[in-house]
């Protein structure tokens, strides 16, 4: 079986594109599949988050640092999609590196993380073009913006009102600032280590999974977000 590739990635940092990528990646493990996350940032971030969990109790997902490959990663990851079921990839801002555009070009998917405020939904667009200009040779490249540490303020919600303005599908699931997903960092794990306080973050998660899925296989989205998670 080929790997299913998720890049994600903006054009800033600060966007929470190594939350999305390991709550993605843990949860797509629990649902049984073989799941990789590249970190491709040379600030490791994800490393070091898998890094953390305990010995009886590692991350779900095998987490491969690679940011030494910068503009031949696409290369590094076609070696690895026949060992798993997804590859996600956490990139560095593309403003600052030329692996984003990199990982484009292999990807099936390319999700946005972007923070519902003025200066975000600026930088959307630069990531907007950069996808488009990716999609010109990986033709079966597709995208969503991800709505991520949402809030109930009236600049959040004025913000999410003109997304659809920006000229890229959103996903309708949507990560709302919560503690259990920097908790979850800690931990080394994704949220659904978390317990009953991190139920609402888990259904957060959950939705995502399944609409991920849905986008790239609309059979087996419907099937597995029927089913649930394991575990």
């Amino acid at each position: 079986m080929t790997a299913k590739i998720i890049a994600v990635c903006n054009q800033k940092g600060g966007t929470g594109k190594t939350t999305v990528s390991m709550q993605l990646a843990g949860s797509l493990a629990r649902r049984g599949g073989r799941v990789m996350v590249v970190d491709a940032d040379p600030q490791g971030t994800a490393t070091r988050w898998a890094a953390t969990a305990p010995d009886d109790r590692a991350f779900p997902a095998v987490v491969m640092g690679l940011s030494a490959a910068g503009g031949k990663l696409h290369r590094e990851v076609r070696k690895l999609v026949g060992d798993y079921d997804y590859i996600v990839i956490d990139c560095p801002p593309a403003a600052d590196s030329p692996v984003p555009q990199s990982a484009l070009l292999v990807a099936d998917l390319a999700l946005v993380p972007i923070i519902p405020s003025p200066p975000d939904l600026w930088a959307a667009v630069g990531i907007r073009h950069i996808i488009e200009n990716a999609g010109d040779i990986n033709e079966g490249l597709r995208s969503r913006l991800v709505v991520n540490m949402c809030q109930s303020t009236a600049i959040a919600k004025d913000a999410l009102e003109i997304l659809p303005e920006f000229g890229a599908e959103v996903c309708e699931a949507k990560l709302r600032l919560r503690t259990a997903y920097r908790q979850s960092a800690i931990d080394g794990q994704s949220v659904h280590a978390g317990g009953a306080r991190a139920s609402a973050a888990v259904e957060e998660v959950e939705a995502l999974t399944s609409e991920v899925l849905t986008i790239l296989n609309p059979a087996a989205g419907r099937r597995r977000g029927a089913s649930g998670p394991r575990g």
